[in-house]
């Protein structure tokens, strides 16, 4: 007993949410060069994902900054388990090994994926983001550089279905091929594996731990408060306001 404790490897963990995008901008700023941050275009998925997305658009000095709201559909009996997730104009992703071991209706699923729709509807209305998800896609279509952020992956399921989502639009593009950067904290290295292959996206993380190592975002950090919405609105005028850093 006494051994194991001794032995016991150290639990590495950022001391906030600012520490960790701190430690995230500066792995990106060998990813993301001078010269391309011009035609990178940073979306944070809310809410902390926002926060994180501001630091970086700060410390790389990118002005391009919108947000990108998808929902988890979650398990009827585990609320905190996902299978799957989903876009404001119904794109989704399924998970569909859980949804069958689950034996989770189709009814549930619509019912689902209609609710988190509406959810999401009403996050842009609160964020003063009533702009239709075609103006996204114009904005997207415009760049070469796409920069998913959010402060960290559990299941991926979020993160999975905007990737695809962007993904989407390379064929209506001029640019040939778009890099999709998914950038995050932390993440485990199954999952990253899994975005990597399925949506053809690189995958910038501090930290990957083994799914075994891995219980929670909020393990690796030493204080993780609930972002706000008010935090996000700020963040969001903030990004609207200064263009220059």
């Amino acid at each position: 007993m006494i051994f194991n404790k001794i032995f016991r490897p150290i639990q590495f963990k950022f001391n906030d949410r600012t520490a960790a995008a701190l430690a995230l901008s500066e792995i990106l700023k060998g990813t993301v060069k001078k010269n391309a941050r011009k035609d990178t275009l940073v979306l944070g998925i809310p809410r902390a994902g926002i926060l994180t997305a501001d630091v970086i658009c700060k410390k790389l000095s990118i002005t391009n900054f919108d947000i990108i709201i998808s929902r988890k559909l979650t398990d009827p009996d585990n609320k905190e388990q996902a299978i799957g997730a989903v876009m404001e104009n119904g794109f989704t992703f399924i998970m569909h090994d859980l949804v069958k071991n689950f034996q989770i209706t189709e009814e549930y699923l619509k019912n689902e994926i209609n609710y988190q729709i509406q959810e999401i509807d009403q996050k842009k209305r609160k964020y003063n983001q009533n702009l239709q998800s075609s103006f996204l896609s114009e904005k997207i279509k415009k760049h070469n550089i796409i920069l998913l952020v959010d402060d960290g992956i559990a299941t991926g399921a979020t993160m999975m279905v905007a990737a695809k989502w962007v993904r989407q639009f390379d064929r209506n593009s001029n640019i040939n091929q778009k890099r999709v950067i998914i950038a995050v904290p932390v993440a485990p290295k199954n999952v990253i594996e899994q975005i990597s292959n399925e949506c053809h996206a690189e995958v910038v993380t501090v930290f990957h731990p083994l799914q075994r190592n891995f219980r929670s975002i909020e393990q690796f950090h030493q204080n993780f408060v609930q972002v706000t919405d008010d935090q996000v609105i700020k963040s969001i005028k903030d990004r609207s306001i200064n263009k220059n850093f």
